[in-house]
């Protein structure tokens, strides 16, 4: 019998969930685009945003998804034939190195696979070896997404510094901003690049990238930029429209300035970064109490290398899909898909999920959601040891 009916819980790793304020905000009629209101909304979203990147620098915003953010750094800083050093541990590493690839790029990627972080000793002999320093560009995803391995910025740019290599750092945190700790001007990224529909809690819509000198630097002679991708005028806009070389997003832009009321004025970036990494843990304990018996295992063995926002699981297939079909169809959680693990149409596809703690979520969602993937354990017959639930709830509770 489905037990599905009522409000669905979607823990996948974007769209999160989005808050009600931010639903509410956004339903309201359209306002005019070229001044008024709008000159004062943007005004205050931008200093709230460089708070979430602790940065003092530059952000030019996009109306776009993290793949436009993706080609938006590139498109401003590198040019046709310039050499990248992108740093792999899953899909979306890989996925914006393809990116520059296609954008005539050339491109190097150093893969470090599906379950370790990068390592910077790697990197720094890489760079070594490249003394004419032809690599302008080493790009690093915080969290991939596919993998939920969470990767040491500060060291790696320490590795730049230690080779002496004067490339730019590009980072990705569209999964991991305002979810797991992230300091731009402290751990020396040059460029940050984000997106709203997951630790900001908006719908997809909005990509962001934030810069400093050294990258506007690179603007200069960056052959690759296009009027609209340009992110000189998003920036240092001469008039309003130039904030998005066009008509503004104003709907999310309503419901980004009620994410950033919650996050930035009410509760505070260092307490949402605490809460997502004690609700990280309680996920954590119940997966690593039911993988005491049976196939069920974290993606990432060491939980200094995890992200805080999702968490990439392993389990005998077909056991994934036929788990992520229960949750669905009878408990209305939806789980995601492990993206990038495995080819579609290889078998070993459907051992992998994720689950995401990412945005507006707290102790019950994540007890909840919890709490139904035992349910499918045990309706499936799947083997799994006991106490998953206890040892979340023990987290939780500060034991």
């Amino acid at each position: 019998m489905p037990l599905s009916h009522g409000r669905p819980y979607l823990a996948i790793p974007g769209p999160s969930v989005i808050p009600d304020r931010v639903l509410q905000a956004m339903h309201r009629p359209a306002p005019e685009i070229h001044g008024g209101a709008m000159v004062d909304l943007l005004a205050g979203l931008l200093p709230d945003l460089r708070a979430v990147a602790r940065t003092r620098h530059k952000v030019a915003m996009y109306i776009s998804n993290g793949h436009g953010v993706w080609e938006a750094s590139i498109a401003n800083t590198l040019s046709r034939g310039d050499r990248m050093l992108a740093l792999a541990t899953g899909r979306f590493g890989h996925g914006w190195a393809e990116t520059a690839e296609a954008m005539g790029v050339d491109v190097e990627v150093l893969d470090f696979g599906k379950r370790s972080p990068v390592d910077p000793d790697r990197v720094a002999a890489r760079l070594a070896e490249d003394r004419a320093h032809a690599i302008r560009a080493v790009t690093l995803v915080h969290v991939d997404t596919a993998t939920s391995v969470r990767n040491d910025v500060a060291a790696v740019r320490a590795a730049l510094d230690a080779a002496g290599h004067p490339a730019l750092l590009m980072v990705d945190c569209i999964a991991s901003l305002a979810c797991d700790r992230f300091e731009m001007d402290e751990w020396g990224a040059d460029v940050m690049i984000s997106a709203c529909q997951k630790g900001l809690m908006v719908p997809p819509g909005l990509g962001f990238v934030f810069f400093n000198e050294r990258a506007e630097a690179a603007r200069v002679c960056a052959d690759l930029v296009t009027r609209y991708w340009d992110w000189r005028m998003r920036a240092d806009p001469e008039e309003f429209y130039q904030y998005f070389w066009g008509t503004a997003p104003t709907h999310h832009l309503f419901g980004l300035r009620a994410a950033l009321d919650m996050l930035v004025h009410e509760e505070g970036i260092e307490a949402a970064w605490a809460r997502h990494a004690r609700l990280a843990r309680a996920v954590w304990a119940a997966f690593d109490t039911w993988g005491r018996a049976g196939s069920i295992e974290l993606n990432v063995t060491a939980p200094d290398h995890r992200s805080h926002a999702v968490t990439s699981v392993r389990i005998v297939p077909p056991n994934a899909t036929a788990l992520r079909e229960w949750l669905a169809d009878t408990a209305g959680v939806t789980l995601g898909i492990g993206l990038g693990m495995a080819a579609p149409g290889d078998p070993a596809w459907h051992g992998f999920f994720r689950i995401a703690h990412m945005g507006h979520v707290n102790a019950h969602m994540v007890l909840g959601a919890l709490g139904s993937i035992e349910a499918g354990l045990l309706a499936l017959d799947l083997p799994h040891g006991p106490g998953g639930l206890e040892a979340a709830a023990a987290v939780i509770a500060g034991r």
